[in-house]
């Protein structure tokens, strides 16, 4: 008999859908892209689902994975997100002291 191995469980289970890009009990940075029917928040990384409870659309927060179970995953909010690359504050500003001269 041989012994349980999640990582096997994991590819066997998502043969049908490519490779789960998430693991149960790992924490990632997520941006919640909608609401899904309940009032949950749906986050997707690499196309993966994951419904976020407690969340509001364009929120970035940082989730941890409670359970997965085929295509889609289920986290809770623990902490806030860094910002999207886009998002990061950037030296916007003129020269100084240039334009007030």
């Amino acid at each position: 008999m041989m012994d349980h191995n999640p990582d096997y469980e994991n590819k066997r289970r998502s043969s049908n859908f490519g490779p789960v890009p998430v693991k149960e009990g790992e924490v990632y940075d997520v941006t919640i892209e909608g609401i899904g029917e309940k009032g949950d928040g749906i986050a997707k990384i690499q196309g993966f689902v994951i419904v976020v409870p407690k969340t509001q659309q364009g929120q970035r927060v940082k989730v941890k994975i409670t359970a997965v179970r085929g295509k889609v995953s289920f986290g809770e909010v623990v902490g806030e997100g860094s910002p999207a690359p886009e998002e990061t504050p950037e030296e916007t500003e003129t020269e100084p002291d240039e334009e007030e001269q």
